[in-house]
C-alpha cells in the first residue's frame, strides 16, 4: 500500500505539472522539449511544496490553476483520442469535446488528493536522445524521494505552437494505456454517451469527496 501511495503521489505531481503559477522563464514555441519539461516541473514542484492549500488537496484551487496553465503545454485532446482508440472516430465533434473536458477533469481530481504527500521529492532529468528533426520525443526523468527511484517519462509532439505533452509513462505504464480498456468497456456496454455520463458522474463524486490528509 505504501508503494501504491508513493506512485500515486508521483503521478499527482505529473498530472499537475503544468499548473505552476510562476515561471522563472516562460517556455515559448522555440523551447526544446527537454528544457520545457525541466522548466515546468522544477517550478511546479516548488509551487506545490510552498502552497499549503494545494498540499491540503484544495480541488477548486488546483482545478483553477490547471485550467489556466495546462493548455499551453499539453494536448489533452490527443491524450483523450489515444485513450479512446478506434472509438474516437465514432464520437461526434460535440462528444469528442465533452470527453476531452471530462477526462481532463478526471485526471486532475483523481490525483489531487495525493498532492499532500509531496514533501522531499526531487526530479533528475535525463539527457534527451533525439534527432533535430524529430516530431515526437520522449523526455526521461527519475523522481527521487521516499522509496525506490521512480522512472517517469513524458511523450511530446512538436506542433506549430511548440512542444506539447500528450502521454506519460510511470514505471513502464503509459497513462493512455491505463485508461484504454476501461473506456472500451464502458463504450461496449453503454455507447459513447454512456462513457460521457460515466466520466461526468465520476467527476461529481470526486469533486464532492473531502481531501484525505
Amino acid at each position: 500500500m505504501k508503494k501504491c501511495g508513493w506512485i500515486s503521489s508521483v503521478l499527482a505531481a505529473v498530472s499537475l505539472s503544468f499548473s505552476s503559477p510562476l515561471f522563472a522563464q516562460a517556455p515559448d514555441q522555440t523551447t526544446p522539449p527537454d528544457a520545457l519539461i525541466k522548466m515546468v516541473v522544477t517550478e511546479v514542484m516548488a509551487s506545490v511544496k510552498a502552497d499549503p492549500e494545494i498540499q491540503k488537496g484544495n480541488i477548486p484551487k488546483i482545478v483553477d490553476l490547471v485550467e489556466k496553465k495546462i493548455v499551453p503545454y499539453a494536448d489533452m485532446r490527443r491524450t483523450t483520442e489515444m485513450a479512446m482508440g478506434p472509438n474516437w472516430k465514432k464520437a461526434t465533434p460535440e462528444q469528442q469535446a465533452q470527453l476531452t473536458f471530462e477526462f481532463k477533469g478526471l485526471l486532475i481530481r483523481t490525483y489531487s488528493g495525493a498532492l499532500s504527500q509531496l514533501r522531499d521529492q526531487t526530479v533528475q532529468f535525463k539527457t534527451l536522445r533525439a534527432a533535430p528533426d524529430d516530431k515526437e520525443v520522449v523526455v526521461k526523468t527519475v523522481v527521487l524521494g521516499r522509496g525506490d527511484p521512480v522512472p517517469l517519462d513524458y511523450h511530446l509532439e512538436k506542433t506549430d505552437k511548440g512542444w506539447k505533452v500528450y502521454d506519460m509513462n510511470i514505471m513502464g505504464v503509459w497513462l493512455v494505456e491505463a485508461y484504454r480498456n476501461q473506456f472500451a468497456n464502458q463504450i461496449s456496454q453503454n455507447g459513447i454517451e454512456g462513457l460521457v455520463k460515466f466520466l461526468q458522474e465520476r467527476n461529481k463524486q470526486l469533486a464532492a469527496a473531502k481531501p484525505a490528509n
